[in-house]
C-alpha cells in the first residue's frame, strides 16, 4: 500500500562536497535510496579527442555489496561488468553531457563515480540527479561552470495497481505492470525516455499520465539541485 500520493516524490536531501577529496561530490537521498557520487577532473581526454579543442564527461555507476537485501559478490572480484552496470554507466554519461558544452570545456575530463550504498528503487534516476551536483561543483572548482547549460535529472514513474505512480521505490517497481525511467533538464527539454511493459502493454494515456507526472517530479528536483548548487 502506497503511503504517500501517486504524485508525491519520496523524501529528497541532497548533501554537497560529502567527499573531502573529491573535486565534486554529493550524497543523494531518494527515500532509501542512497548513493554517493563524486566527480574527478582530469587534464587529459581520451585520444580520440586529442586536438579536437572540446572535453569529455564519462560516468561509472556500482553498488556496493550490501546495497541490497542479500549480499551480491563485487563485479571486480567476478572479473567483468554485468550488462546492467554498464548501461546505467553509459546512460549517466549520456545525461550529463546533454547539458554541457563540450567545447567550453576546453581539453579536459570529468569523470563521475556513482557508488550506491543502500537500493530501493530508482538508483540510476539517483545517480543522474546527485551526480549533476558533482560534477557542477567540480567544473566550478576548475572555473568550468560556464559550460554547464542546464540542470539535468531523473526521476521514475510506473503503471502499479492500474495507476500512474511517481518516483516507486522497490517494491512498487517490483510490482509495476510498466516501469518508466525520465530524463530531463531544468528547462523541461527531454533527454531520454526508458519505458517498458512489464507485465501488461501501457496505452497513450497511461503513457501521458506518466509522464506528466514526470515533468511535475523532474521539476522539483531542478529546483533542489539550484537551491543546494546556489545557482
Amino acid at each position: 500500500m502506497r503511503e504517500r500520493s501517486d504524485g508525491a516524490m519520496r523524501p529528497l536531501v541532497l548533501t554537497p562536497g560529502y567527499n573531502k577529496y573529491a573535486e565534486g561530490s554529493c550524497l543523494i537521498k531518494m527515500g532509501d535510496t542512497h548513493v554517493i557520487c563524486t566527480a574527478t577532473v582530469e587534464n587529459k581526454v581520451p585520444v580520440w579527442l586529442k586536438g579536437k579543442g572540446q572535453g569529455w564527461i564519462t560516468a561509472e555507476y556500482g553498488m556496493l555489496p550490501r546495497a541490497t537485501s542479500l549480499r551480491t559478490e563485487r563485479e571486480a572480484v567476478r572479473g567483468n561488468q554485468s550488462g546492467r552496470t554498464l548501461e546505467i554507466s553509459r546512460l549517466v554519461g549520456r545525461s550529463l553531457r546533454a547539458v554541457v558544452d563540450m567545447k567550453k570545456l576546453g581539453e579536459i575530463t570529468v569523470k563521475i563515480d556513482c557508488d550506491v550504498i543502500q537500493a530501493d528503487g530508482g538508483t540510476r534516476t539517483a545517480s543522474i540527479t546527485g551526480g549533476f551536483v558533482a560534477m557542477y561543483l567540480a567544473l566550478a572548482a576548475a572555473k568550468k561552470q560556464a559550460a554547464v547549460m542546464d540542470t539535468v535529472a531523473a526521476v521514475s514513474a510506473g503503471i502499479v495497481g492500474g495507476r500512474a505512480v511517481l518516483d516507486l521505490d522497490y517494491a512498487e517497481d517490483s510490482a509495476a505492470g510498466t516501469d518508466a525511467n525520465f530524463v530531463m533538464t531544468g528547462g523541461g527539454g527531454m533527454v531520454e525516455i526508458q519505458a517498458t511493459a512489464e507485465n501488461a502493454v501501457f496505452t497513450d494515456e497511461q503513457f501521458a499520465q506518466m509522464l506528466a507526472l514526470a515533468k511535475e517530479g523532474a521539476a522539483l528536483l531542478a529546483m533542489a539541485q539550484k537551491e543546494v548548487l546556489g545557482i
